[in-house]
Parts: structure tokens; sequence; C-alpha cells
């Protein structure tokens, strides 16, 4: 099987290794998106310490970072995992949707790589500032009709567009009403959610930024496939948050047999607190929505 002129596990290897140096370009846009940055000025990187400008050996992916002990060259300041973690998980991602989308389907992928180089973006800036940029939720958003319309494929397995294309092929208006039926649903059905939480609890329970990344994800997997990666992503949700509630009370089990806590306990039970309160939904919504776009077909016949 040929795949970009290559034998198909030669071309698993380039997907794979070209996912290496978008994760580097991801780490870009996960430092100055935030910072309302530009990901195209200036164009060459540069150490966050010194703002010295990184050479081109210093700028390959997981290598530089192994190379120099994790540390700037210029100032020996340390460099975060983060950077590393990055590339190799943008690599797995584009490994995986690259085997199991197929070969002949290369449009396809490249729609579903979108989707997903972004939700990593989301993923790394929400745990790290508890916000998801609007450059991927809105941008999404607008994103997944346009693509939609390039690909109808997209929405192959999504009933509404084969309502409106009344064919068992989807068309580009069914493409189009599977995006933008898949945007309201994803959105709305977070909003709602967040009403309902917000009440209850009374304080806010959902961000705005994960309602509007629901909706992106939705334009992209349609109605049915934000639902089911939202209730993938709660269930995980859930999950880390009953962990964080057991991390909690054993810190305050050890706090009460011992009064005189070190600093470098009491500060883990403030961490376990605040973690025991609240979590970042949009990296479960980023996870929940992988399942969906890998094995979609089989996650719509089981649910």
């Amino acid at each position: 099987m040929i795949w970009l002129g290559l034998p198909r596990e030669l071309a698993l290897v380039w997907w794979g290794t070209v996912g290496l140096f978008v994760g580097s370009f991801l780490n870009v846009a996960i430092y100055r998106w935030p910072k309302d940055g530009s990901v195209l000025r200036p164009t060459r990187s540069f150490c966050p310490t010194c703002k010295r400008q990184l050479t081109w050996y210093e700028n390959i992916p997981v290598v530089s970072w192994a190379v120099q002990r994790a540390r700037c060259r210029g100032c020996s300041q340390p460099i975060s995992a983060r950077y590393p973690a990055v590339e190799l998980f943008t690599s797995a991602v584009w490994l995986a949707l690259a085997y199991v989308t197929p070969h002949e389907a290369w449009p396809l992928l490249l729609a579903r790589l979108a989707l997903a180089s972004g939700l990593i973006v989301a993923t790394f800036v929400d745990f790290e500032l508890r916000e998801i940029p609007d450059q991927v939720s809105i941008g999404g958003m607008w994103a997944a009709p346009v693509l939609s319309l390039l690909v109808p494929e997209l929405h192959r397995d999504t009933w509404i567009a084969h309502y409106v294309s009344r064919s068992s092929e989807v068309d580009r208006a069914g493409a189009l009403a599977g995006a933008l039926a898949g945007i309201a649903v994803g959105a709305g059905v977070l909003y709602i959610v967040g009403l309902v939480g917000e009440r209850a609890f009374r304080k806010e329970a959902m961000g705005f930024g994960d309602v509007k990344l629901l909706g992106a994800i939705g334009g992209f997997v349609g109605p049915g496939g934000a639902l089911v990666a939202l209730v993938i992503a709660s269930f995980l949700g859930a999950l880390v948050g009953v962990a964080n509630i057991v991390r909690l009370f054993a810190f305050a089990r050890s706090r009460a047999r011992a009064r005189h806590a070190s600093n470098r306990i009491s500060t883990s039970y403030r961490a376990a607190r605040q973690l025991g309160g609240e979590i970042p939904f949009g990296p479960y919504l980023a996870l929940g929505s992988l399942p969906v776009l890998l094995y979609w077909s089989e996650l719509s016949r089981w649910f």
C-alpha cells in the first residue's frame, strides 16, 4: 500500500516525524497566544528568560532539549519538560490519526490533524493558565464549516448530514449542516450545563472557554460526536476530581496528626484543596474528542 509515494510503514514514520516539528510550532503558540502574541513574529524562537534568539540546532524537537540537558545555552536557566512533552505527544497523535485514516483520504486526515493540533494547544494552555485561547475555540468554530465544505467526508457518520444530503454519500450542503449543528449542540449543551451548575453551586461552574471549545469540536465531529466527547470528558474529569479529593483528605489527616507540618506539606495541602474544588475541563474535552476522531464509526454504534 502506497502513501505519498512511500510504503505505508515509511509514510507513517513521515507523519510521526512531521508531528514532532509541528509540536515544536505548537509550543510557540502555547507560549505566545495567552500573551496576545503572534506565532509569526518574531519568526525565530527565543529563550523566555534571557530573550536570546535560538539557532536552528537549538530548535531540533526533543533532541536539542536532551543534548542541552534541559537548559538554555545562553543563560543556563532550566527549559521546561513541557516542550519535549508537547512534541512527543503531537507526534503520537499525528501517527495515530494517520494510522486509522484510509490512505486515499488525505484531505480528511489533514482536517483531523488541524483539529487535533488545536486541541493540543488548548490542553496545555488550560492546564497551565486555566484559560483556552480564542485562536483555538473561536478559530475552530470558523474553520469547521469551511473545512466541512472542502472535505465533506468529515461528516460521513453525521446523521443530519445524510438527512440534508438525502443520500448515503454526504455532499457539501450536508457537511455544512453537520458542522453548524455540531457547533450549536456542542456549545449549547455545555452552556446549559454551566447555567445549571451555577444555580446549583452559586458560583461559576463552567468557563465560557470550555463552551466555545466544545462548539469547535462539534463543528468537526457533528452533534452526536460532540455529545459523546462530552460524556467521555465528564467521566475522565470525574475520575481526576475524585482522585484530587482523596489527596485533599490525605493531606488533611496528615495535617491533623502533625500540627507542626512542614511548609512543603502545607503547600501541597493548599494545592490539593484548590484542585479538589475545580479542574480545567478543556484538556478532558480534548481527550474525549480523540476517541471520536479515531473510532467514531464504532463509538456511534456502541452509544
